[in-house]
């Protein structure tokens, strides 16, 4: 039997042996380390046995998918344990892992507390400490259905038979189940894909159990509210107090808090509804400062601007597809003069037929159509949070319509405005996404694989050729056509998907859009969809997080504070306020009678990036004394000169020190 290694080195051995002891030969180090093995490119339990010429990865938690391994050891057999050990009652549902962790839903008979968790995180570090072998076994569907009914495990016994009533499971099929080996206890069992480490002994004592959340079954909120455990893990204890540290950082720039403290938006779910925020004076200041520079950008690429009604009636999105396939996303139609109307949940549609308002010559295209759309989603109400996932939002939206030949050129202008915009908002972490249909399970898209193959050419290209970084992700495309994801990562890695991008060739057979072309004769169009600032609101809770609301002079709701050392200069204040106003800053006068050091403090806490102080010198030379968020330092300048300085650092958008 041939191994080959990674390095492209090869052994042979005369008999079959697993994956650990095939690490022990190798090292006793290696083979306490190894949690989990790729044989021949697939996901397996170390403990498994090689018995054929094969290539091997043997996986410790420093790699990807070993430490994910070992996160799905900790809440399938640690965790889970833990909690039927300390909580007998408790009906354990499912456990997977996130990003940085796992979770793991549970029905408990008793409520949980956060005071519960360091009890539940000692009782863990006991388990791991007793360094049990976690062994995979095979049994009939049946006799796992029997084991866990016997149990009360209740919701393993639906997944169980649910797989069965789809077809996922047939009758007397086998299921893999994990038994952890307890000397001189009952062994714990659970259901489980895996794969999972060989023992508890082999898993990281670098965890946290963090937080409670409420999670319903399935997430229908008409099934029952379990209680979902979160817990972080990583291969080492600096990395676990690196991931806190970033979690208490990320808390302080939580756009939620921010939000609230520095007046920019409120929710009201119980008189306006879940998922709809009011923008309040100050939020609305940086929405419109957004809007306005993505008005001056996109006209320099030669945008036109277009407002469409937020109401249709339903025919529109018959035509475009969205019914029946999109209707649980979208509000419920109201009746008006017997006819059905939805509020829309994206732009498209309508600027399909701003396009088709007149005819086009192949002369006219490429024809750029931009609007910001209000559009309506419904999204489950577990999954609102902020600003981030809405039911009502604002899209920096457009669609481009052109020849075939023009297609390539124009999704690469696209790419970099995308870069343009964030590289002036200091975003120097952002990547390309190229999600691509899987040509060999075509009944998820449109059966027209020439026009896939044709689409992804031109979008390739345009990619390579933009000079951006990207990925690509297998069998992720849109069903009308490949997308592009922009992934951007905030100050404190942090990251989003902000902006989707689409060649879309589904809407030009259902809404017939041609051009007459140099021969006379009609000839489809392609569509690009593109919005780079995604939508107010999502890309405002990220600017929120990634500046910690000190927001460029450009971006600021109120960009100076004017106050006087004492009530005396109120007059002299009010003078500068006027004057700076006459120059278009966004300013506000504070009269208190309070100590200038308090005043500062609490306009440095309302994020105001200049505060100017006026006293009796300060008066009587025409300056004022300087002082900008984030610095220690102060300068008495000339008024003339600040203006002129201010002024300047918002023409050419300055960003403030991160």
């Amino acid at each position: 039997m041939k191994i080959t290694f990674p390095d492209g080195q090869t052994r042979v051995y005369e008999e079959p042996l697993t994956g650990l002891e095939l690490a022990a030969q190798i090292s006793p180090g290696l083979a306490k380390a190894t949690v989990a093995m790729m044989v021949n490119g697939k996901l397996c339990d170390a403990s498994e046995k090689l018995t054929e010429d094969a290539s091997l990865v043997l996986l410790t938690s420093k790699d990807k998918l070993g430490l994910d391994v070992m996160r799905h050891t900790m809440t399938a057999q640690v965790l889970a344990r833990a909690i039927k050990e300390l909580y007998p009652g408790a009906k354990l549902a499912i456990g997977p892992t996130v990003d940085f962790g796992f979770y793991y839903d549970i029905e408990m008979q008793e409520p949980l507390s956060s005071e519960d968790l360091p009890k539940i995180q000692a009782r863990m570090l006991q388990i791991i400490a007793e360094n049990n072998p976690v062994i995979r076994e095979l049994w009939p569907a049946e006799k796992v259905k029997q084991y866990f009914t016997g149990k009360g495990e209740s919701y393993k016994v639906e997944i169980i038979q649910g797989a069965i009533e789809k077809g996922e499971l047939l009758i007397g099929e086998c299921l893999s189940i994990y038994r952890q080996k307890i000397q001189g206890k009952e062994d714990f069992i659970d259901l489980c894909r895996g794969p999972h480490a060989p023992s508890t002994g082999s898993l990281s004592k670098a965890f946290h159990i963090s937080h409670l959340a409420g999670a319903y079954w399935r997430g229908d909120s008409r099934n029952k509210m379990l209680t979902r455990i979160y817990g972080y893990c990583f291969a080492s204890d600096k990395d676990l107090k690196a991931h806190l540290t970033m979690l208490e950082e990320a808390a302080k720039r939580d756009h939620r808090k921010l939000g609230k403290e520095l007046e920019l938006f409120t929710v009201v779910p119980e008189v306006i509804g879940p998922g709809l925020p009011l923008w309040l004076p100050k939020g609305t200041v940086i929405r419109d400062e957004l809007e306005k520079w993505a008005r001056e950008e996109e006209a320099k690429d030669g945008y036109e601007r277009v407002v469409t009604p937020i109401l249709t009636k339903e025919n529109l999105y018959y035509c475009s597809g969205h019914l029946p396939y999109y209707k649980e996303d979208m509000y419920a139609p109201m009746d008006i003069d017997g006819e059905r109307y939805y509020l829309r949940p994206m732009n498209c549609p309508h600027h399909h037929h701003v396009y088709l308002s007149k005819i086009r010559s192949y002369r006219d295209l490429p024809v750029r159509i931009a609007e910001y759309g209000n559009v309506f989603r419904y999204e489950a109400h577990g999954g609102l949070t902020g600003l981030m996932r809405v039911r009502g939002f604002c899209q920096n939206d457009a669609h481009i319509y052109c020849r075939e030949d023009q297609a390539e050129e124009e999704f690469i202008k696209v790419m970099q405005l995308h870069a343009r915009y964030y590289e002036a908002l200091g975003i120097k972490e952002y990547y390309m996404r190229l999600s691509k249909p899987d040509l060999n399970k075509l009944d998820k898209y449109i059966n027209e694989p020439e026009k896939w193959l044709k689409a992804l050419r031109i979008i390739e290209s345009a990619m390579k050729k933009s000079g951006l970084r990207y990925e690509e992700a297998e069998g992720e495309a849109a069903f009308y056509g490949p997308k592009v994801d922009f992934q951007i990562k905030s100050v404190i890695g942090t990251e989003y998907t902000i902006s989707t991008n689409q060649l879309d060739f589904l809407a030009t057979e259902r809404f017939n859009l041609s051009y007459k072309g140099a021969d006379g004769k009609e000839h489809p169009v392609y569509v690009i969809h593109r919005a780079p600032l995604g939508s107010h609101e999502r890309f405002v809770a990220f600017l929120i997080e990634h500046f910690a609301g000190h927001f460029p002079l450009w971006l600021a709701p109120v960009q100076v504070v004017v106050t006087g050392i004492s009530e005396k200069h109120s007059d002299a204040v009010e003078k500068l306020v006027r004057q700076l106003k006459e120059t278009g800053l966004r300013v506000e006068a504070d009269y208190r009678d309070e100590k200038i050091t308090y005043k500062i403090r609490e306009h440095s806490l309302q994020k105001i990036p200049v505060i100017l102080v006026l006293g009796d010198k300060e008066i009587e030379n025409q300056t004022a004394t300087v002082r900008r968020l984030g610095s220690q330092e102060q300068k008495t300048l000339p008024i003339a000169e600040i203006i002129v300085t201010l002024l300047e650092e918002i023409k050419t958008k300055k960003l403030p020190p991160m």
